[in-house]
Parts: structure tokens; sequence; C-alpha cells
């Protein structure tokens, strides 16, 4: 007994322990990581939006949240019945004229698309696609698997969210249980994951959709066809740190080659190095603060390692759990 004593006082080595089986119990839930994941997020962009709104006005959660997930379900159900079936359409035409166009005997000698393969293979995109669409295809293949997931993440998130003060006052009642000091410690840990992975990750998102918006705009000047079909392709890429850039500037070189040659496909370069500088200098050092700055090196082995580890969601995911174990640790990184 005095051993489990000496055990509870001793705060570091306890709360390491904890640690350790936290990330026990989320490994042993690897299996739906996915359905885990989804909800966090959906709970904590809920849960924020309730906050927001109950800064200005006092309403109870309920009243704030329903009327949004209704219009979520209902601009879902526009996607799904209106836009989708136009932008798979319209993906299979793009896809169909850049093989037409690169199968011809005009293009086989082109230095620039000799350059584009070249920098391709040394960034080892073929290996990224081939990922993808292996990725894509089990997805589509387990469509009804993928839609359960995102519906049963959806309602719990709503089940949370519109009752989130009731279940902060539910989990402050077991820290004044018998083992106290386990969830006291859980809870510790539970709060630097928030305000860690949960602010990076929200981070992540903005930038995305930002992103998103303005290379939308940019290919529509640029008159691209099928601008839906490549702005999703952008904004999953934009959810990778850093890498994500380089990843999408390749595929949108090689369409905007196809689309206006070689001046356009500088016109590309250019709109992508501008939003990059965009995200880089404002909207980074705005909605990231000081201890997500990390170095281009760390960032590439961190998602190289979480790809390993956690597949496609290491990409996504991998920075935001890397700068939580950093708070974790009380390491302080700072911009250059």
């Amino acid at each position: 007994m005095k051993i489990y004593h000496n055990f509870v006082k001793n705060v570091p080595l306890r709360r390491l322990c904890v640690l350790i089986f936290c990330i026990l119990i989320i490994w042993l839930m690897r299996q739906i990581m996915s359905t885990v994941l989804l909800t966090f997020v959906f709970t904590f962009l809920s849960v924020n939006f309730i906050r927001q709104i109950q800064h200005h006005v006092k309403l109870s959660p309920f009243w704030i949240i329903t009327p949004l997930y209704l219009i979520i379900i209902g601009l879902i159900y526009l996607l799904a019945t209106h836009y989708i079936p136009n932008i798979i359409d319209s993906t299979f035409s793009l896809l169909k004229k850049v093989f037409n166009f690169y199968d011809s005997n005009k293009v086989q000698s082109d230095p620039v698309i000799a350059f584009l393969v070249e920098s391709a293979k040394n960034l080892k995109l073929d290996d990224q696609i081939k990922t993808g669409i292996t990725e894509i295809w089990r997805y589509v293949t387990s469509i009804g698997a993928v839609g359960f997931t995102i519906v049963i993440s959806f309602l719990l998130s709503y089940f949370y969210s519109f009752e989130v003060d009731w279940m902060n006052q539910f989990g402050r009642a077991f820290e004044d249980s018998k083992v106290s000091w386990l969830f006291e410690d859980i809870h510790f840990f539970a709060k630097k994951f928030v305000n860690t992975f949960g602010v990076v990750l929200e981070a992540q998102v903005i930038i995305a959709v930002v992103n998103t918006i303005l290379t939308a705009i940019a290919l529509t000047i640029l008159k691209f066809s099928s601008v839906p079909s490549l702005a999703m392709m952008v904004f999953f890429l934009s959810m990778i740190p850093v890498a994500g850039v380089i990843i999408s500037l390749i595929p949108l070189s090689i369409i905007g080659y196809t689309v206006g040659g070689l001046q356009t496909m500088i016109y590309v370069w250019i709109a992508i190095l501008a939003i990059h500088a965009l995200e880089t200098y404002v909207l980074n050092p705005k909605l990231m603060s000081s201890r997500t700055h990390l170095p281009i090196f760390v960032t590439f082995v961190v998602l190289l390692i979480s790809e390993q580890l956690l597949g496609t969601w290491g990409l996504i995911v991998g920075i935001p759990i890397f700068t939580f174990f950093l708070d974790v640790l009380g390491v302080q990184t700072t911009n250059k």
C-alpha cells in the first residue's frame, strides 16, 4: 500500500504511466480510428461554434447546434443529389482529356513533359498516386462502411455538443472518485490535447478551405475545366502540411500545360507560389501559435513516420499529434 501511495504522490511518474495507458487504449481502438478522429473533429468544431454564439447570445447549446446540423444535412443532400454526380463526370472527362493529350506523338519528346515526369519521379509522386488510388478504390468499394462511419461520427458529435455542459459536469464527477488521481491526469492530458491537437487541426481545415477557394479562383481565371474536381484535390492535399502544396503542384502543372502550354503552367506556378506565401506568412502565424512552427525537415520526417504508423490519416493528424507531445514535454518552439 505504501508503494501505491508513493506512486500517487510522484506526479511526473504517475502522469507518464497514465499517458502510456492512454496511448495503449487508443492503439487498441485503431480499428475504429476513423470514427474516433471524425467524432473529435466534428465535436471540436461544434463546441467552438457554440461558445462563439454564447459569447454574444445566451442560448442553450441545443438551440444553437440543432439548426446548424440541420443546415449541414440539407447541404449534404444537395451535394449528393446535384453536384457530386456532375463532379464525377467532369473528373472522368478531365482525366480522359489529359491522357489523350499526353499519349499523342506531339508531346512524347517535349522537354517540359520530360521535366515534369522527372520531378514526379523525384518526389515519388507515382507511389503517392498509387496509394491514393488504392485508398479511393477501397473507400468506393466500401462506401456503405464509410457512410456509416461519417453518420455515426456526426450523430455522436451532435449528442455531445447539445449536452456539452452536462458532459463536462459528468466528467468532473470522476475527479471525486476513489481513483481521482487517474481522472485528474486524464483531464490534464485531455485539456492539452484539445489546446494543441484540436487547435492545430482546426487551423489546418481553415487554411485548406482558404487555399482551395483561392486556387479555384485562380484556375477559373486561367480557364481550367473541371475546377470543382481540382478544388477537391487541392482541399485534401492542403490538409497535409508543406508536402501537400508540393504534391499538388505536379498534377496542376501537367493539366496547366495541357490547357495552355508552358505559359499557363508558369501562371499556375506563380498562383500557387502566391497562395503558399499567403499561407506561410499570414495564415499560419495568425491561426497557429508559435508552438507549431517546425523546421521543414522535421515536418517531413513526422509526416513520413505518421503515414507509416497511421496510414492516410497520419498525413493529416501527424503534425497535430507531434505538437501535442511537444506541449506535454514542455518544448517551446519558435519561428526563426
